[in-house]
């Protein structure tokens, strides 16, 4: 049966219910219902399996450049900047430039960034300390990612002007990115300019950083065009400060609903990887993968033609009766038997920072725990829409300020 000749639930993405406090209360219901669901922007698939299925499926590719058209936006810097980029590529190309910057995203690049991690948080935290309440967005979650970001790209002294960047960056999937048209493309300018920079002086005098090893990595006789590398430099910018940001937001927000879990994680900072885990799981911070059909399929008997545009929801997959224990509930000490969580995507288009991702929440959570005690909502938050990066707009929080011996 064609999908669009199949009776399925419908799900309009800006009702302003779908948010906050009920948009798991949404999904759930939904995803009781059927696997798959229509909405005013293409399919919803909330079915674990073949939402992975369809992650994987080389039939499909991400519609960046698609979203951008369906904004009414045809050419410009954000249009040309959007079409070369990683995001926008599919097959050889894509694998090309994957394995290229794979190469520079190495488990050591982000190891070598803990230390500094932990003393950015050391500073963030005696700036709140002795208040004992903060709004978690702008005190810690905001600024962290992007000293992680200038702190990979050998710029820490860059954070706030790459923050800035993201901001503007990111509004391209807001699917209302039109009205920020002109903030959007002179970001794109200034951060091609800065990239160029870089990679100049990194030329000349290489380091230990990101765009040192992207200048100078080769592999089999190939190498990056300085085109290549402002496109991968500029996706690690945009990418890798709001993502972040919301995650630990999220995460320092279930927590402050769960004192008992914190207090544990105080206890014993050492679970942090495993409390990382579970927030990852709980509250993913893209709850949609957009895909779109380049060869017509079929999947459990619903035929999808060439140009279907279908959302795989993370926030569903993630919540899996069938894998999961108790997927509703959020416990930090549950087993939950190692299934992959699927925040980061799945297949050839799984995130290249996840690593650094991980590292950077781990690390907040180890070092705020013992010295965050009794951590209290001071307020109501303020919860951004779930449609592109599922932000944290503001989340008031009292606490106990305890250094650990």
């Amino acid at each position: 049966m064609l999908a669009e000749n199949a009776d399925l639930p419908l799900l309009a993405h800006d009702d302003p219910a779908f948010a906050g406090a009920r948009f798991h209360e949404v999904l759930d219901e939904l995803a009781s219902r059927s696997w798959l669901v229509r909405s005013d922007l293409g399919y919803l698939v909330l079915g674990r399996e073949p939402g992975m299925a369809l992650l994987k499926d080389r039939r499909l590719s991400f519609p960046a450049v698609e979203l951008l058209e369906l904004q009414g936006l045809t050419d410009g810097v954000i249009f040309d900047g959007t079409t070369k980029g990683l995001m926008a590529q599919s097959g050889q190309p894509h694998a090309r430039l994957r394995r290229l910057v794979s190469a520079a995203f190495t488990p050591r690049q982000v190891e070598r960034l803990r230390p500094r991690l932990r003393a950015y948080l050391a500073g963030l935290w005696q700036d709140i300390a002795q208040a004992g309440r903060c709004d978690v967005v702008t005190a810690l979650a905001r600024p962290l990612p992007s000293m992680a970001i200038a702190e990979l790209l050998g710029v820490p002294g860059d954070a706030v002007l790459l923050a800035r960047w993201s901001a503007s960056l990111q509004a391209v999937f807001d699917m209302d990115m039109t009205a920020k048209r002109a903030e959007i493309e002179a970001a794109t300018e200034d951060v091609r300019d800065y990239v160029l920079d870089l990679v100049a002086r990194r030329r000349q005098q290489p380091g230990e950083d990101f765009v040192s090893a992207l200048v100078h990595h080769e592999q089999d006789g190939d190498r990056l065009s300085d085109d290549e590398i402002v496109t991968l430099a500029s996706s690690v910018i945009a990418g890798g400060t709001d993502t972040t940001e919301s995650q630990l937001a999220h995460g320092l927000r279930l927590f402050a609903d769960h004192p008992d879990q914190w207090n544990r994680l105080g206890d014993d900072p050492a679970l942090a990887e495993q409390a990382c885990q579970e927030v990852l799981r709980f509250e993913p911070i893209v709850p949609f993968t957009a895909r779109l059909v380049r060869e017509e399929l079929e999947l459990a008997g619903i035929v999808f033609p060439v140009g279907t545009v279908i959302f795989v929801c993370a926030a569903t997959a993630n919540r899996d009766p069938l894998t999961y224990t108790d997927p509703g509930r959020f416990d930090i000490m549950a087993d939950r038997g190692g299934a992959q969580v699927v925040t980061f995507g799945f297949g050839a288009h799984f995130c290249a920072g996840a690593n650094l991702a991980r590292a950077e929440i781990i690390e907040a959570l180890a070092f705020l725990a013992p010295r965050m005690r009794h951590l209290t909502p001071d307020g109501e938050p303020v919860f951004g829409t779930p449609t592109g990066i599922y932000s944290m707009r503001s989340l008031p929080v009292r606490f106990t300020s305890h250094e650990p011996s």
